[in-house]
């Protein structure tokens, strides 16, 4: 079949699908990847396609807009900025995505863009699954992953769940006008038609384990739980990075990914007072947040590196806890640190301490010297986290999460 995976986001909203589309390839399908063309390089030797869409996530991210929103306390607050700010953008990328489709059998959506894909996948008579990282759908198990993930009970977990249902649905208003008037589809809105594809059971893969997050029990059928999809990446560690770890005892990689935080300079300071009051060494990676570190040969400064080579080499990850990074760290069967920025960056640190890899998260807003240095020392100290995280990776190991995908694109086929 002709396959064309959408997505939009960060790097860890495409990087997932690299992996899963080489698998795909590899059973004789014919895949394109349609997202950002900043991303491109992510494809490279995986045997996917490529089809660039508009719209550069790096720059929205620092834009005034993007930046506003740590003025956002809440996870409500920030669902309505960035729901205000995906409005132009899912417009702007919407013919892209509908040229991505037109040579395609079958379309696959991203969470993040599933809205948009299960229209134009309607719109062409195709048959269309969805693949979330996150687990989107209300549920009353836990709270919504996009405000945070805490719980607010049954009744609130399970409302505000469909409050970001909501939210989304409204991202998309424009972009569905676009379908109609310049492409001649007869779509729906995009409530409408969510609630029509909910009756159907339209089938949703989830990119994550049941290891991690369990299936929730009151969850529509056609919602399942497939398994990671690891990113394709053959990258080797700069020459840097290996003289590095060779010149001591196992450092701490510190990164948060493709966040941003308000003053990055008094950040990296801390996070180097950090390192030294708990004797460790440290990588720490510029990203889009900007940090660095300075000093003596105790710590250094990287770029983009490979972390399915890195984390298994280091004495513990201290991450944003985005989706991406936190499979990467419980593959790797590395102890951690998480410091949720915004999102569902709380809901994957809840996760990461119940599961025992991580002693405790330390979010943004309360990151000092004081508070991550002793989190160190305990994720490092402490030989349960380490032991409990490799036990997750063993058992990860075992684990396929194509061979269901595999599965839901041979029953779409007649």
């Amino acid at each position: 079949m002709r396959v064309v995976i959408m997505t939009a986001g960060s790097r860890g909203d495409v990087a997932p699908y690299t992996g899963l589309g080489a698998g795909l390839a590899r059973s004789g399908h014919e895949v394109t990847l349609a997202t950002h063309g900043l991303f491109e390089p992510l494809t490279a030797g995986s045997g996917v396609r490529f089809h660039p869409t508009p719209v550069d996530p790096h720059a929205v991210s620092h834009s005034d807009r993007g930046r506003g929103l740590h003025a956002s306390t809440t996870g409500l607050g920030k669902l309505l900025r960035v729901a205000s700010m995906a409005r132009s953008a899912a417009e702007e990328m919407t013919d892209s995505l509908v040229q991505a489709a037109r040579g395609a059998d079958v379309v696959l959506a991203a969470g993040a863009v599933a809205p948009l894909g299960r229209a134009i996948a309607e719109g062409l008579h195709l048959p269309s699954l969805g693949l979330f990282l996150q687990p989107q759908h209300p549920t009353r198990e836990f709270g919504a992953p996009m405000l945070g993930g805490r719980s607010l009970g049954t009744l609130g977990n399970h409302l505000g769940g469909r409050a970001v249902v909501s939210a989304v649905d409204r991202v998309f208003t424009q972009a569905m006008h676009r379908l109609r008037t310049r492409h001649g589809m007869a779509v729906r809105s995009p409530s409408a038609s969510r609630r029509a594809h909910e009756r159907a059971h339209w089938p949703v893969l989830h990119g994550f384990s049941e290891r991690v997050v369990p299936r929730p029990r009151d969850w529509r059928p056609g919602l399942d739980v497939a398994g990671y999809w690891w990113p394709h990446d053959t990258r080797t560690l700069p020459g840097e990075v290996e003289e590095f770890l060779a010149a001591g005892p196992p450092p701490v990689f510190v990164g948060l990914g493709s966040a941003t935080v308000p003053d990055p300079g008094h950040l990296s300071a801390e996070i180097v007072r950090a390192l030294r009051e708990a004797g460790l060494r440290g990588i720490v990676q510029q990203g889009w947040a900007g940090l660095t570190a300075h000093g003596d040969d105790d710590v250094i400064t990287v770029g983009d590196v490979p972390h399915a080579l890195l984390f298994p080499r280091t004495a513990a990850v201290v991450h944003h806890a985005g989706a991406g990074t936190t499979a990467a760290v419980l593959r790797a069967g590395a102890p951690t640190i998480p410091v949720p920025v915004q999102f569902d960056g709380g809901f994957w640190a809840a996760r990461l301490v119940a599961l025992g890899t991580a002693p405790c998260a330390v979010p943004l807003r309360r990151l000092t010297a004081g508070t991550l240095a002793p989190a160190l020392r305990r994720a490092t100290g402490e030989p349960r986290h380490r032991d409990r995280a490799r036990e997750l990776a063993r058992g990860l190991a075992g684990e396929d999460g194509v061979a269901p995908v595999l599965a839901a694109l041979d029953r779409l086929t007649p």
